[in-house]
């Protein structure tokens, strides 16, 4: 299957392997995961001591932990590189099998950060 937030490409094996580690997580806590990771993406650095406050609850170890800012990281940076609205976002991460209510924080996070982001997507590319 594609996915527009893959590039109209199907999902890599690693990303659907780590959706199931990102669902152990509360939703609000998956939100506030999102916000590290946009931080991180935008330039203003990840609080590492925060991240691993918010996966102590999921009893994450540091693989996990690392797996998890790395798919977000994924999914976000993708999603703003093809220009994926975060409807079409949250469909394809449910057909995936992220919950619903993951997929509506991880979205919301996005949505309020996609012109911020696909502009420094913009910035850092080699176009």
């Amino acid at each position: 299957m594609r996915f527009r937030f893959c590039g109209d490409l199907d999902c890599p094996d690693w990303v659907l392997a780590e959706i199931s580690t990102l669902a152990k997580l509360s939703s609000v806590k998956m939100k506030l995961l999102c916000v590290q990771v946009l931080k991180d993406l935008l330039g203003e650095g990840i609080d590492y001591d925060k991240v691993t406050k918010l996966t102590s609850d999921a009893k994450f170890e540091s693989g996990d932990i690392k797996a998890s800012v790395a798919v977000l990281s994924f999914i976000l940076s993708s999603a703003g590189k093809h220009n994926v609205d975060s409807e079409s976002l949250s469909s394809e991460l449910q057909q995936l099998g992220l919950p619903k209510e993951h997929t509506t924080g991880l979205c919301k996070s996005y949505e309020d950060k996609q012109t911020v982001l696909q502009e420094k997507l913009r910035e850092s590319s080699l176009r």
